[in-house]
């Protein structure tokens, strides 16, 4: 495993209306509001924190996302920074610390960076690095598995019997996903060949343009739909 995890989390102005197009159809991808990750060394000591809102001028954001994260424009003009210095930032960490990428739902964090590098006419470090989702890990543990993907709410609740305080902000699911990444790992849910498997499978998704075929197909509506379910909160 890499010497650091950079573990990520966004909040969106939606969700997009379709997963395989690429970053240019500007339309099709939602805009990041907040993105905050933090970098931790393999010995689990937490390295740098970041956390960015980011000042959409002009970007609608959906009734039903702001329901979810509380995300103004009001607030985003007042706190927020310009998109391409975000997205400098952790294109930075992401070439220093050459980390793994550690996310709950991370096809969507994925997705919403690599358009937002684009947009920002970064060029994209994600697409080097190893990635994990615990999202997906959820029904592949070692030991464990379950029969479908657990909300971030219901994987901390389950790890460690007590509900997950302030969800849908960044900040606080990135620093929860990285609690339940570790005690997982502590567990023995989550050993090496499973990364290594993640990373073998993610690599058929990367470009949202390759769209996927024959038994991919069904994956892909089970993600839309636990996004769908994510936003129904």
């Amino acid at each position: 495993m890499n010497n650091y995890l950079l573990f990520i989390d966004t909040e969106a102005s939606g969700l997009p209306h379709t997963w395989n197009l690429p970053y240019s159809a500007a339309d099709n991808w939602p805009h990041a509001l907040q993105v905050s990750w933090v970098v931790y060394d393999d010995a689990r000591k937490l390295v740098k924190k970041q956390d960015h809102y980011i000042n959409t001028e002009g970007i609608t954001i959906t009734p039903k996302a702001e329901e979810i994260h509380g995300l103004t424009p009001e607030f985003l003009r007042a706190n927020g920074k310009p998109r391409a210095e975000v997205m400098q930032l952790l294109a930075e960490d992401l070439l220093q610390y050459q980390p793994m990428v550690i996310g709950h739902f991370m096809r969507l964090d994925y997705y919403l960076l690599g358009a937002g590098f684009y947009r920002s006419a970064i060029e994209n470090p994600l697409d080097k690095l190893p990635v994990f989702c615990t999202m997906v890990a959820t029904t592949q543990l070692k030991h464990r598995p379950l029969v479908r993907h657990l909300r971030l709410d219901e994987l901390y609740y389950m790890l460690f019997s007590t509900q997950l305080q302030h969800q849908h902000n960044a900040l606080n699911d990135v620093l929860a996903t990285a609690e339940c990444f570790f005690e997982l790992r502590e567990r023995g849910e989550i050993p090496d060949a499973l990364i290594r498997r993640q990373n073998k499978e993610f690599e058929r998704q990367r470009d949202p343009a390759n769209k996927p075929k024959g038994c991919l197909l069904p994956a892909l509506m089970i993600i839309l739909l636990v996004a769908i379910i994510i936003y129904s909160l």
